[in-house]
């Protein structure tokens, strides 16, 4: 039986009261040393309040591959939707009922992936929301972009990010991660792209996922990848914080098994900062 983890369960809540202050979503992949992976997305809800999760299926061939989308209760778990085809992206969708819902996604191979619990509330603004205690928002005049660490990778605020997640990782007993350029280069480009376009989501507008990302800078090689998101928060502790009191979040965070991250920030015209981290494993 799977039980709810509270307002903060999975990767992330899904409170959508009203416009929110700062937000954060997360994403996992699943792979082999062959370079097959299968991804899936955390459940959320669309602009016009329906629930929506993908999955997609890369490196591996053509073959079946399946989504199924869970509601969280007593008992078994059921799906309430699902879905197959044999490559690239699947999407499924389904009209939103108030609940705790999470993603999983096979393959007929045995790949897999799984989200944790997402709660969803079903307002239309779709937007997930950290909580409790959301950090308030920048100023509303455009602030300078970060400046670049001379002689390193990523600017100051970056490696703040950096050296507190590491902190974190210490007290868990894993291993320092290391900044890498080309993570750092995927990181740096979505929080971009997110706050020039003036959306939040692991998929890119132009369909790309946190892989193709990460693959699209020059990364090769790897075992495991996820990815963290954030807006809103205003400072490198402020968006730690509230990756650490979000369990999907923390997850990725304190995973010994990975030993790489990057680490992006960018504004947008209201000053408003993305962050993401991308973490990979080789």
């Amino acid at each position: 039986m799977r039980r709810p983890l509270g307002v903060l369960a999975g990767f992330v809540s899904l409170a959508t009261i009203s416009m929110p202050i700062a937000t954060a979503d997360a994403a996992v992949a699943a792979g082999t040393a062959a370079g097959c992976r299968v991804e899936v997305s955390l459940p959320s809800l669309t602009s016009t309040g329906k629930i929506q999760s993908s999955a997609t299926r890369a490196g591996c061939g053509r073959g079946l591959f399946r989504l199924q989308v869970k509601r969280v209760e007593p008992g078994p778990d059921p799906v309430v939707r699902s879905g197959s085809r044999k490559t690239g992206r699947l999407t499924v969708t389904l009209a939103c009922e108030p609940g705790s819902y999470y993603a999983f996604a096979t393959d007929y191979r045995g790949h897999t992936a799984k989200s944790p619990t997402a709660k969803l509330t079903c307002s239309p603004t779709g937007t997930p929301t950290p909580s409790p205690s959301p950090t308030p928002t920048g100023s509303a005049s455009p602030t300078p972009t970060p400046t670049p660490t001379p002689g390193g990778v990523g600017s100051a605020e970056e490696n703040e990010v950096l050296r507190l997640t590491n902190a974190e990782r210490a007290k868990g007993g894993c291993q320092p991660l290391k900044h890498d350029p080309q993570l750092h280069q995927a990181a740096l480009g979505h929080s971009t792209d997110m706050a020039t376009q003036n959306y939040f989501s692991h998929t890119s507008k132009d369909g790309r996922s946190f892989m193709d990302r990460i693959r699209g800078a020059g990364f090769t090689g790897g075992s495991a990848w996820a990815e963290n998101i954030a807006m809103g928060q205003t400072t490198p502790a402020a968006v730690m914080n509230s990756w650490m009191n979000s369990a999907g979040h923390k997850a990725n965070i304190m995973n010994c098994k990975y030993t790489l991250i990057g680490v992006g920030a960018a504004k947008n015209s209201k000053g408003q900062i993305y962050w993401t981290q991308d973490f990979a494993a080789r």
